[in-house]
Parts: C-alpha cells; sequence; structure tokens
C-alpha cells in the first residue's frame, strides 16, 4: 500500500507528501478539542489499521483522550483499567511497541489479559506509539488492526508522521484552550482528580498504600466490566466501599 522506505524521492515520497496532505486536510477548521479526534481518524484513513487511540501520561494511568471508534476507545480504557498493555510499556519505556499478531504466544505472555480481550474485540494486531521522545513520553498513539502483520517502513513513517502531529497538538493546542467553552482539559484533569479521590477513600478504608488501592480498585472495575473512572466515581459516589463485603 504504501511503497518506497520513507519520505525520500521517487514513489515512496509522493505518497509520503499525500500523508502530509491528508493529515492537514483531517486538521483543518478542528479546535482544540476535536484535534486528537480527527488525527485517530486520519490514521485509520492512511493506514491499514481498524481503529486509534490517543492517550495522555498520567500520575497513575493514562488517560485516554479520543479515540475513533468504540472498539478503540474500550481498548484504550481496558489497558488503563489493568495498568498492562502495549501502551504502558510505551509510556515505561518511550519506544514503540509493534505487536504484528496477539495470537502469537510472546503478547500473550507480555499482556495476558489484555491480549485475550483484544481477540475477544476481534483485534489481532496493535501498533503503539509513543507521542514525544524516549526522554520525555507526554502520551500514546494505539493503533488496531483486525489482521495481523507488520507495518511496512514507509507505513511506520506515516504513523510516525502522525504521532508527531500528534504530540504538537497535545503539547500546543491546549494553551490556546484553556479558556474555551468545551472545557475539554478541565473535564479530563477531573476525571484523574475523581480517580485520585477514590483511592485515598480506599486508603482510608483498608490501610493499604496508595499503590495497592489503586490495583484494588483497578481489580474491582474489572471484575464489574467497569473502566476505573466508573469504579472511581461509584467510591466517591459512596455506591461502593472496600471494608464492607
Amino acid at each position: 500500500m504504501w511503497p518506497g522506505d520513507g519520505p525520500g524521492s521517487g514513489r515512496g515520497g509522493e505518497e509520503y507528501e499525500r500523508a502530509v496532505g491528508a493529515i492537514a486536510a483531517g486538521l483543518r477548521g478542528a479546535g482544540p478539542a476535536e484535534a486528537p479526534r480527527r488525527l485517530c481518524e486520519v490514521a485509520v484513513d492512511l493506514l491499514p489499521v481498524d481503529g486509534a487511540s490517543v492517550s495522555l501520561r498520567g500520575d497513575s494511568m493514562p488517560l485516554q483522550l479520543a479515540a475513533s471508534g468504540g472498539v478503540a476507545a474500550r481498548l484504550a480504557q481496558l489497558q488503563a483499567t489493568l495498568g498492562d498493555g502495549p501502551c504502558h510499556h510505551v509510556l515505561r519505556t518511550g519506544a514503540p511497541v509493534l505487536a504484528r499478531d496477539l495470537e502469537d504466544g510472546s503478547c500473550a505472555d507480555r499482556w495476558p489479559v489484555f491480549t485475550q480481550q483484544a481477540l475477544g474485540s476481534g483485534v489481532r494486531a496493535v501498533y503503539a506509539l509513543p507521542l514525544g521522545s524516549t526522554a520525555v513520553c507526554v502520551g500514546t498513539l494505539d493503533l488496531y488492526s483486525a489482521s495481523p502483520g507488520s507495518l511496512t517502513a514507509h507505513q511506520l513513517h506515516v504513523a510516525l508522521l502522525v504521532a508527531g502531529v500528534m504530540t504538537v497538538a497535545l503539547t500546543d493546542l491546549p494553551f490556546d484552550a484553556r479558556d474555551a467553552d468545551d472545557g475539554w482539559l478541565s473535564g479530563l484533569a477531573a476525571d484523574h482528580d475523581r480517580v485520585h479521590q477514590a483511592v485515598g477513600m480506599i486508603m482510608a478504608q483498608l490501610g493499604v498504600g496508595a499503590d495497592e488501592a489503586l490495583a484494588r480498585l483497578r481489580g474491582d472495575a474489572f471484575t464489574h466490566d467497569l473502566t476505573v473512572l466508573e469504579a472511581a466515581l461509584d467510591v466517591v459516589a459512596r455506591r461502593r466501599r472496600f471494608d464492607m463485603p
């Protein structure tokens, strides 16, 4: 689909320039709150993938910001809930994860529950890319494919281009959006605060440390088929206590 080895001369260079044009067209007229979702959709159009999501690094877990569709959103939330998956590896190392076939035993060994859930959702390959650099990784762009396989060198160049533009969108555009009517950054921060509040309440209820409290919250969320945020909201609203059976 993407001939050539990169953005050099020849046919590969033409396709790369076409990708640049598609990204620019996809972002045209987009406000700060729309840019991440638009870029996820552009990634799906440009690459042999069926879904894309973007998550920001958080103090205790990645925060899903946007997705191209329901399956991609669910898998991003699943990784946040489990505290494991390709996204977490990228956040720890700053290096891409290119899992070409989740049915390969090595994937099940690395991320057993995530792999099982992803396969159950019809996903066979995951390509997770850092936003930022190895030294400063601010989040991840996760690409999901229903078919196994590797990205070609040129496809990887295009994916990294999208990730680079996404990084700019997340590090520059939000400063112009702090006073925007949609309050998207405020909403994201509020969600993160609710998780921290729930972790604090669980610490008090059980007399455990923050890591154990977060692990309990994540386990409870997965058991009840909730996201971490949904489970946290139950705790904050006192619909769920951890010191009672």
